[in-house]
């Protein structure tokens, strides 16, 4: 079968080559097996390509976060899936054309949901999701502001947010954007700024604003502290700048402001294996209804891999880069 590997660390599209290994064989008990259909290439994939990324496995190592792949067997005391079914795979390694994983690990999604959409939805849409469910319990009609409102999680959020009844205040580097994101449901959008607190609380009309998502860090995570109401929370998940965050004590010491910070992987171990399956059912059905989606530039076959990470590190594209390990989708 065919395989992805990286046998040094650097330019991802000089470092990684589609290679022939062994099959992966058959389940043993609770394991699953299934043929791997598509997986996109994220910035983290990128990452660790380059050898940047927090996990830094010896070398060959296969990359790989994310993928939607078909049941072909499972082993015995596996009942969740069967051969047929549409799984996620919550580890890693993906980048192949056939994986052999826990049981626990294949997560299924609703049957008919379309397949260009499941192989991006491991990790960006339950980002979005738990960063607005475990903070802060909203009500509808609430305020949420976020900076990099155009990333794909920014986008996701602004998606399931209007799904809950929340309004989102959109924060972006330039005004070009807004009416991209108006399209998705944004209820307000702002160029960021030193003055961004006065504009955030006029485009609420005043209202408290008790959640802001950060993934820039820096000073940017002290504008989005300035925005939110007292007793509110800014959770960082990310940094664009390179740079921690740098929030004013005052927004701590004066205004009860508390920062926190967010990782998926961290969420979920929180959750059993039911709680993890439902949010991605949920997932699943946000996406069959057409009110969850994420754009795709190309797809590319595996044996173009170094082509599609080339393509993936390109600026002005229109969505995902996706690479298809048995026939196209």
């Amino acid at each position: 079968m065919k395989r992805v590997d990286i046998r040094a660390y650097g330019v991802p599209e000089d470092v990684a080559s589609c290679v022939e290994v062994a099959d992966v064989g058959a389940p043993g008990p609770g394991q699953v097996v299934f043929d791997v259909l598509a997986f996109p290439i994220n910035p983290a994939d990128i990452g660790f390509c380059r050898g940047g990324y927090r996990l830094r496995p010896p070398l060959p190592a296969t990359p790989g976060a994310e993928c939607v792949g078909r049941v072909i067997a499972v082993g015995a005391g596996v009942t969740h899936v069967v051969a047929g079914d549409l799984v996620i795979n919550l580890q890693r390694e993906n980048w192949a054309q056939r994986r052999r994983v826990r049981g626990e690990d294949a997560i299924p999604l609703p049957a008919g949901m379309d397949l260009r959409q499941a192989a991006m939805v491991r990790i960006n849409p339950p980002t979005a999701l738990l960063l607005l469910a475990d903070f802060v319990t909203l009500k509808p009609g609430e305020w949420v502001i976020q900076n990099v409102a155009n990333s794909a999680v920014g986008r996701l959020v602004i998606m399931l947010a209007k799904r809950q009844g929340l309004r989102t205040l959109n924060v972006v580097r330039r005004e070009s954007l807004f009416a991209e994101l108006s399209a998705l449901g944004a209820d307000a959008c702002l160029v960021d700024g030193p003055d961004l607190a006065a504009r955030a609380v006029a485009a609420a009309g005043g209202a408290a604003i008790r959640l802001g998502l950060d993934a820039v860090s820096g000073a940017a995570t002290g504008r989005i502290a300035a925005c939110v109401a007292d007793e509110g929370i800014v959770v960082t998940y990310g940094s664009m700048s390179g740079e921690d965050p740098m929030v004013d004590r005052s927004h701590f010491v004066y205004r009860g402001v508390n920062l926190g910070g967010f990782m998926l992987g961290r969420h979920l171990a929180r959750r059993d294996d039911a709680a993890i399956q439902a949010i991605y059912a949920e997932l699943g059905e946000a996406i069959a209804d057409g009110s969850l989606h994420a754009p795709v530039d190309r797809v590319y076959p595996i044996e173009e891999i170094r082509t599609a990470l080339a393509h993936a590190q390109q600026g002005g594209r229109k969505g995902k880069i996706l690479v298809t390990p048995n026939g196209a989708i």
